[in-house]
């Protein structure tokens, strides 16, 4: 490709990349499946690291792979960012009212009420369309220079895009928004903090205002977060009429905007919004504390002004604390697989938000003594969404005297072996690997999504099989074949589940470098770093030859990392294990392996239909594993269809278009013949 048409090339995988983004976080409307694009972006960066003289700061490519800082910069914020006023009741949003009609000399005026949510919040710089600089909020004056990691999280556009019939974009525009994480990711974020033995987050702001504020932005790049655009600060180059036309032009930008946001006629329609939002704010996928009232008029908002920090013409209805009072009956010990020893508090059963909650997380023996809780204490219980509930506060007006302290153990609940605390530690740890409750933990690990994705094996079924003695350890997973008699006949099982668990099992045995890295457990080392560790080294055998220096070298990994993963390969139990899977069958597929060794190389593979042996996911992945390609539907481009039972249009349209059809047996002969 010459050199010219490579530019071209560049220019328009950029559009169609940043057009794709818009339909996908803006509208929710994707037009090609996941796998389409990311054959554009791998095309684009094929491409600027042949010319690399083309690359941009605002290509989407520029997301991530920057070194860490060594502190933030202060940056000034062009228009102040005020905070809000509060009303706390219905009666208070009506006392807002009248002092807007008493200013303006109005009865009442029209306004725009948006979800309040609770996040961190930033300010974006847009210069000619290109996103320059990112800040926190901070004082509201001045805030802390984020852009490299605000740059990580996909749904802030480095380019500002849109329709061709979209307004002209100005010269430069300051676009306030708030940065959060959905409830479902901050679950499975601290998942795997404490399954990699760190401190779980508190709530899903804290995560995400720790995660923005990550001097290293391939943190912050593992991170799940998103944010909706409210607002704008310095404008220059276009005039805004209203807050409606601000959000609305915004998002004909390609900047995100919440699709709850509705245009109030008076400040009746106002309370009403504010009351339906409250009774529906625990079915929403983010946290939400209350409802912000802009007046729209932003020409009315210049007449009414701004008090010291907060401005006149908008306001905060903040919903009542999901929040309940009950009794603390007793203070369990939980294991984790890494040993950490977490206190739960098992409560008097109580509503809270529409849910009876029985237990809540304490986190650690610290916050236990900071927050002076005790058995028999009365206590505050707070659940934000799906969020595990936790204990907020201790009633000590209602104590009679009879609580009792709570001490962290000195042997281990499940194992009875000796409880140790690491000075740099906030968490007690069982060290005894051989602790049934670490042994459970560890291959529901094993087994997860992220990392053997082995459909069947989940916290039940792994903790009845350790129970019953078929599993003694992770590789006993791949000894369960020999136990298919016995298996049958516990209860719950049958020749068909036992059948479509081994099945799993099998298909797991072909894991890319970074999937099998992140089952191992290895404490600190979870998806994002396991796959920082795949793509450096290429290949297991370096990993575990790798030195502290050459480890800590590698953007995004630490002293405390380092040590961890030098430790975890000097270990003979660990050592013993890997040797064990790799004589079970286990075959890991290095970085670039399957490009060089897969016998369906380069070929595109569809499936419609149920499948009898195994999954969809998991016939994905062993196409992949072995050098092919998964697409959702069928073009010309497609080499395979692989039909299940009931197929679906894809079977007919593969007819049409002559495309070879493979039925299910067909395709695990050619599997078969892969690994062989």
């Amino acid at each position: 490709m010459e050199k010219r048409e490579a530019y071209r090339r560049i220019q328009e995988l950029r559009r169609l990349i940043n057009y794709h983004n818009y339909r996908y976080y803006v509208l929710d409307s994707p037009e090609i499946s996941d796998e389409a694009y990311d054959a554009l972006f791998r095309e684009l960066k094929k491409l600027e690291e042949k010319y690399p003289e083309f690359v941009t700061p605002d290509s989407p490519t520029q997301r991530v792979g920057f070194k860490p800082l060594d502190k933030f910069e202060t940056v000034s914020h062009a228009v102040p960012m005020l905070s809000l006023e509060n009303a706390m009741k219905e009666s208070e949003l009506m006392e807002f009212k009248n002092r807007i009609s008493r200013l303006l000399g109005v009865d009442d005026v029209d306004y725009v009420a948006e979800p309040k949510i609770d996040g961190l919040a930033v300010e974006l710089v847009y210069e000619n369309g290109t996103f320059v600089r990112g800040a926190t909020r901070g004082d509201g004056y001045t805030g802390e220079d984020v852009t490299l990691n605000l740059k990580t999280i996909k749904s802030v556009p480095l380019s500002l895009f849109g329709p061709p019939e979209a307004p002209p974009i100005p010269s430069r525009i300051d676009v306030r928004g708030e940065v959060y994480m959905e409830i479902r990711d901050f679950e499975t974020l601290n998942k795997q903090r404490e399954a990699n033995g760190e401190p779980p987050f508190a709530n899903p702001r804290n995560a995400a205002a720790g995660s923005l504020r990550q001097l290293d932005p391939n943190v912050t790049a593992s991170r799940p977060l998103k944010i909706f655009c409210y607002g704008v600060g310095l404008v220059e180059g276009y005039n805004f009429q209203t807050q409606w036309d601000v959000l609305q032009t915004l998002k004909r930008w390609g900047l995100r905007i919440n699709d709850r946001i509705k245009l109030c006629d008076n400040i009746v329609e106002v309370v009403e919004y504010c009351r339906n939002f409250q009774e529906i704010r625990g079915t929403l996928p983010y946290e939400t504390d209350g409802v912000v009232v802009k007046v729209n008029d932003l020409e009315k908002q210049r007449i009414l002004g701004e008090k010291t920090r907060a401005p006149r013409w908008a306001i905060a209805y903040k919903f009542p604390a999901e929040e309940a009072v009950t009794r603390l009956i007793d203070i369990e010990v939980q294991v984790g697989r890494t040993g950490a020893l977490t206190p739960v508090a098992v409560l008097e059963p109580v509503n809270v938000g529409g849910v009876t909650v029985r237990r809540a997380t304490l986190h650690n023996q610290d916050e236990i003594e900071r927050k002076d809780i005790r058995i028999g204490d009365t206590v505050v219980v707070k659940r934000a969404g799906d969020v595990i509930p936790e204990v907020v506060r201790v009633v000590k007006e209602k104590r009679k005297g009879t609580e009792k302290p709570f001490r962290m153990v000195e042997r281990c609940p499940v194992c009875g072996s000796k409880v140790y605390k690491l000075p740099d530690e906030a968490i007690y740890r069982c060290l005894n690997v051989r602790c049934p409750a670490q042994i459970k933990g560890s291959i529901v690990h094993f087994a997860s999504k992220g990392a053997m994705d082995i459909e069947g094996l989940g916290e039940k079924i792994v903790s009845m099989l350790v129970d019953k003695g078929f599993l003694k350890d992770i590789s006993d997973i791949y000894r369960l074949k020999e136990k298919a008699e016995d298996l049958e006949r516990l209860e719950g099982f049958g020749r068909k589940s036992v059948s479509n668990l081994l099945h799993a099992i099998e298909s797991s045995k072909q894991p890319s470098l970074a999937r099998f890295l992140y089952a191992l457990g290895i404490r600190h080392v979870g998806e994002h770093m396991a796959h920082i560790l795949a793509e450096h080294f290429g290949s297991l055998d370096k990993i575990m030859s790798a030195s502290p220096e050459e480890l800590t070298a590698i953007p995004g990994i630490g002293d405390k990392v380092a040590h961890s993963i030098y430790h975890y390969f000097r270990n003979p139990e660990n050592l013993k294990l890997i040797r064990d899977l790799f004589e079970l069958g286990v075959r890991v597929i290095e970085e670039g392996a399957s490009e060089r060794e897969g016998v369906l190389d380069g070929k595109t593979f569809v499936f419609t239909g149920a499948l009898k042996s195994m999954t969809r996911s998991e016939a994905s992945r062993v196409v992949k594993a072995l050098g092919g390609k998964v697409a959702s539907s069928v073009s010309r481009n497609t080499d395979f269809v692989v039909v299940g039972e009931n197929p679906g249009s894809k079977f007919e349209k593969a007819q049409k278009l002559g495309i070879r059809i493979l039925t299910e047996d067909e395709f695990m002969q050619l599997v078969e013949r892969g690994r062989a």
